[in-house]
């Protein structure tokens, strides 16, 4: 088996090296067409924002108002962790005001725009504006093979690499500390309309912190704190903040949908022993594993949503990070006591 897997490697790099050569290719031959230059900030009558995720493009946009263009570049739907960039999404990023990005691992195509592109405007890092928390492998969970969290050598040296949880905003306490960042960033890139940012972002901002209470409300008269997800657990920061115990088949950012038996026997009993009615799933997962290790205790499944990205539907109806961890909220009160 080791030398089948050594053998696809040279493969696989090639592959690799292909499509990043296609992709920037592409987007040399877009760049280099006979079009108009994009309008700068002070010709445009609002400013350009860009995000690649579904929570900062909400922040932005609450914060922006009518006074900022706010894009999602990751499309409906789609998971950040295969996403690959088109030239187009390049040509957005390179003109926009305000570029707005994880700065973790399910976005490391973010990188590969960045190093093609002169960015006009300014970059912001959603895991700089907050104490990030070191990616965690709790009991039972399947780890990502080939994956570690740890690094060679002396753990306490400078040069020690650590992987940081980037599911940052799954704390409400964090989205808001995040929604004032970028209302700052908005108030020095437009200074004529910062009265109006600085109300957007306290407004949106405390309707956070007020669903930050709600939930320290519940989960300070709940008997039972323990949560099990049959799914991947992009939920720590929401944990830490909550003093929540898990379990889950997967890592935050596991691309794995298929658990050892080991994993699925070791959830069944831990749901049998916590006497978990509820096994939770996140958004477009397609629940089975949930449902296997439900069907296995006699719990129900629910849906709780990490806010990721949301559906074109979600979309539509005018979503928002507030109602979705609102609506999260409202099942946890049905599943827990």
């Amino acid at each position: 088996m080791k030398t089948i897997l050594k053998s696809k490697e040279p493969f696989v790099l090639k592959e690799r090296f292909f499509r990043s050569f296609l992709f920037l290719l592409s987007f040399l031959l877009l760049t280099s067409c006979s079009q108009p230059p994009a309008p700068t900030s002070a010709e445009r009558d609002s400013l350009k924002i860009v995000a690649t995720v579904f929570p900062a493009y909400d922040f932005a946009r609450a914060v922006g108002g009518e006074y900022a263009d706010v894009s999602l570049l990751l499309p409906p739907g789609a998971e950040s962790h295969s996403y690959e960039p088109t030239p187009a999404d390049m040509l957005s990023v390179q003109d926009c005001d305000l570029f707005l990005y994880l700065g973790g691992e399910s976005d490391a195509w973010v990188e590969t725009i960045l190093g093609a592109v002169d960015l006009k405007g300014t970059a912001m890092k959603m895991i700089d504006c907050v104490e990030p928390l070191e990616e965690e492998t709790v009991e039972g969970m399947a780890e990502e093979p080939g994956h570690t969290h740890e690094s060679e050598g002396d753990h306490h040296d400078l040069g020690a690499v650590k992987e940081y949880d980037e599911h940052v905003w799954t704390s409400p306490r964090n989205a808001a500390l995040i929604t004032r960042a970028i209302g700052a960033a908005l108030m020095e890139l437009d200074a004529s309309h910062s009265a109006e940012y600085e109300a957007n972002t306290e407004r949106y901002a405390a309707e956070i912190e007020s669903l930050d209470d709600a939930f320290a409300d519940f989960f300070a008269n709940c008997s039972n704190r323990t949560m099990l997800f049959g799914d991947r657990f992009p939920l720590r920061y929401f944990a830490e903040e909550y003093d929540i115990h898990y379990y889950a088949a997967f890592p935050g950012c596991s691309t794995q949908t298929e658990p050892s038996a080991a994993t699925i026997a070791f959830l069944i009993d831990k749901a049998e022993a916590e006497h978990l009615s509820t096994i939770y799933y996140i958004e477009f997962s397609n629940h089975l594993v949930a449902d296997s290790i439900a069907e296995a205790t006699g719990s129900q499944t629910a849906l709780f949503h990490t806010c990721h990205n949301v559906s074109q539907s979600e979309l539509d109806s005018g979503a928002t990070y507030v109602s979705l961890m609102a609506q999260n909220l409202e099942t946890l009160r049905t599943a827990m006591d």
